[in-house]
């Protein structure tokens, strides 16, 4: 939990959150994004990435290595909807990403680009979600 919060406030991320994750290599899904501020409710524009079940965010694009630290890190499979809040926010292109308790804004640039993160943050959530653990599993024709 203390991970959500920590993302979810913008806080720096602790290193566990993306350790083993090459974010700064092949990403299933990498852009700009505007993202408005958890306490300050300013909008800034910051290079998101999406890879292996994180959603990472920098200040910007340029030189992201090994070495680089990201502003905040949402693991998405704690994540329950992501879809449009155009409506909501009355910004074009906008979406949300929703824990139950938490709800982070976005805007991209243009409508496709919008649909894309809504698609490939919907595979991640799926893909990464803790649905069913192996130990909660009934086997009936045991039983």
């Amino acid at each position: 939990m203390e991970n959500i919060w920590r993302a979810l406030s913008g806080q720096d991320p602790n290193p566990e959150d993306y350790t083993g994750i090459e974010f700064w290599s092949n990403p299933e899904r990498s852009g700009w994004l505007t993202k408005q501020g958890d306490y300050i409710k300013t909008w800034r524009r910051r290079w998101f990435i999406l890879k292996q079940g994180k959603l990472f965010w920098f200040k910007d694009s340029h030189n992201i290595t090994p070495g680089s630290t990201p502003r905040g890190v949402i693991p998405v499979g704690t994540c329950l909807t992501v879809r449009g809040a155009e409506d909501l926010l009355n910004k074009p292109f906008a979406f949300e990403l929703s824990t139950g308790k938490h709800t982070m804004y976005f805007v991209a640039d243009t409508e496709k680009e919008k649909e894309e993160w809504i698609n490939s943050i919907g595979r991640a959530i799926v893909q990464h979600s803790r649905s069913v653990t192996e130990s909660e599993v009934v086997d009936y024709n045991n039983k």
